[in-house]
């Protein structure tokens, strides 16, 4: 790309040509900056800080215009990202974060799905192995199944593969860990639900071999003991673990409507969902007669009908979290091999309401 100059020796923007070239002043708007800036960055000139040349890149990434030849950076190496599957809109949205930052450190990520019927997480790590990778991120990977073995990672980490694990703390695996606190996930719907005065409240989990679902179980229980005094035993009682999706929260809050539950506590957006279109199928109204609590946030969830209330997982923090500490790994300077626990946040929005009197 050929970027045209003023007298000054400077780019100066121009009007749109055959070519398609982009102008200053379309870049500089799409990144909030000076169109001076945007020439500082487009010549390589240096005095412009690392974050706004990557707006700037982004720019001209969104704008559809290539980069200049001179502004192609070479890969500092490859980054494995293992992830179990991408119907799970908290998936893309993990992924994507992951991918940006690895990006700002000059890194490929090659993203590995595992499909049914399709490679195993084991094959993709060879796969992976096979291309050089400098490291591997696994997201909600056979690590956070606590009946899987655990010795493939330390396997992996043998072989001088640094990696991180997201979602699923493992004792029995050395290695860097990143989660959000799931036990204060469900104690903070729990305490909604129970603000708007519920009192008969369920959780719809998937199977609780899953840290994750084993923790929110955890959490779930010790909140109603807590905010309802309701016994461990009869708590129990009230939580249903199921499959992961739509279905299974379909499914599990079928039992929990039929125990008299007008609060239903899930353990990711898409259960909620479907726990939403188990009460409509009986003819309740959500929220004027049950109440449904996500978790995730997932993008688009707000534009559900109702908008659904749900406990954000602080993906943009995590996904950061855990890049960085592979990298620090991948370069010889690895921080303490331990969990880091992120804080959810409860979303309010228009799945809860107070209870029918």
């Amino acid at each position: 790309m050929t970027v045209p100059r003023s007298g000054d020796g400077e780019p100066r923007a121009r009007d749109s040509s055959p070519r398609g070239a982009p102008r200053l002043a379309d870049i500089a708007a799409q990144a909030r900056v000076s169109e001076a800036t945007v020439s500082r960055v487009l010549n390589g000139r240096a005095g412009v800080a690392g974050a706004t040349r990557h707006r700037v890149l982004a720019a001209l990434d969104v704008l559809g215009h290539e980069r200049p030849v001179r502004l192609r950076r070479r890969s500092a190496g490859l980054v494995g990202l293992v992830v179990p599957e991408l119907t799970n809109p908290i998936f893309p949205a993990f992924a994507q974060v992951i991918e940006q930052v690895l990006a700002g450190h000059g890194y490929t990520p090659v993203l590995c799905t595992q499909l049914p019927g399709g490679a195993t997480e084991d094959e993709l790590v060879e796969q992976l192995e096979e291309r050089g990778v400098t490291g591997i991120v696994f997201l909600s990977g056979l690590h956070a199944d606590t009946a899987a073995d655990p010795a493939r990672y330390v396997r992996l980490a043998a072989r001088g593969v640094p990696f991180v694990l997201i979602n699923g703390y493992n004792e029995r695996i050395d290695a860097h860990f990143v989660s959000p606190d799931d036990r204060s996930a469900a104690r903070m719907a729990v305490r909604h639900l129970v603000e708007l005065g519920h009192e008969r409240i369920g959780l719809a989990i998937g199977p609780t071999r899953y840290v994750p679902a084993r923790r929110k179980a955890e959490g779930f229980t010790a909140a109603l003991g807590e905010s309802l005094g309701v016994s461990g035993a009869a708590a129990e009682l009230l939580v249903k673990p199921t499959l992961f999706g739509v279905e299974g929260g379909h499914a599990a809050a079928d039992e929990l409507l039929d125990l008299g539950c007008t609060g239903i506590v899930c353990g990711s957006d898409l259960m909620a969902l479907g726990a939403i279109r188990a009460a409509r199928g009986r003819g309740l109204d959500v929220p004027g007669e049950v109440s449904v609590v996500g978790f995730d946030d997932s993008p688009l969830i707000a534009f559900t009908d109702p908008p659904l209330t749900t406990v954000r997982q602080p993906v943009r923090a995590m996904a950061t979290a855990a890049v960085d500490a592979l990298l620090e790994e991948a370069a010889g300077n690895p921080v303490r091999r331990t969990e880091f626990v992120f804080q959810p946040e409860l979303v309010v929005r228009g799945s809860t309401a107070r209870p029918p009197v």
